[in-house]
């Protein structure tokens, strides 16, 4: 999982401070979209009082008006102001208090990201195909919705999307809802452009630039 690093250093002159002296903190921290269209994984780079700067794996969603969850049962409404290249910058619908927004809440460490697809899943068990739904997922492991009540340990084959199968075990069970670990996690830009081809948007229906301001600065 990506180690989050913050400093209050001042962003380099390529990113000018425009709001009267803002200051800027660099955060390198794993974070979501939800908009319309679907939820997607990026990265939250740096951060003011009025806006932030998010990298995403993939084509930018379409909406240009979104909620930003860093995973931490903060969640923030955000507005696109420019795009450039794999980044983009958008401004806080209402004032943030920075600090707030970024704290912990989880004493024993951040809880996976989990971005919330409903898509079918195909489970080999015992050599034998069944079908799922897929509730959530995370590049750690998923929920789904069986027909039947597979016992926590069970180890099986997933396959989801264009993902090729993937080993996982069941860690936990509520009725027909189970919680599943993969064997080996997926990479982050694998979650990412995974989510992607899962939700209503897909990359043929990225936002296209040409209509949105370019630009670098965080929240002009």
């Amino acid at each position: 999982m990506l180690v989050p690093v913050e400093t209050g250093a001042v962003l380099p002159a390529m990113f000018p401070e425009r709001r009267g002296g803002e200051r800027q903190r660099l955060v390198m921290r794993i974070a979501k979209v939800c908009c319309a269209s679907g939820e997607y994984a990026c990265i939250m780079q740096d951060i003011s009082r009025s806006g932030v700067r998010l990298r995403f794996f993939h084509g930018h969603p379409p909406d240009s008006h979104m909620f930003l969850d860093i995973g931490n049962d903060s969640v923030i409404a955000v507005e696109r102001r420019w795009i450039d290249g794999d980044q983009a910058g958008f401004r806080f619908s209402s004032p943030v208090d920075i600090d707030d927004f970024l704290q912990e809440q989880y004493p024993l460490g951040r809880r996976p990201l989990r971005l919330s697809i409903q898509h079918p899943v195909t489970l080999q068990l015992d050599g034998e195909r069944s079908h799922a739904v897929l509730v959530n997922l995370s590049a750690q492991g998923a929920c789904i919705e069986a027909g039947r009540k597979i016992p926590v340990g069970y180890a099986m084959r997933v396959e989801v999307g264009g993902m090729a199968g993937r080993f996982a075990h069941v860690c936990w069970r509520k009725q027909y809802r189970h919680g599943l670990v993969f064997q080996e996690a997926l990479s982050l830009r694998d979650f990412a452009c995974l989510a992607l081809e899962l939700q209503p948007f897909g990359s043929a229906a990225a936002v296209d630039t040409r209509d949105i301001p370019q630009g670098n600065e965080l929240c002009a």
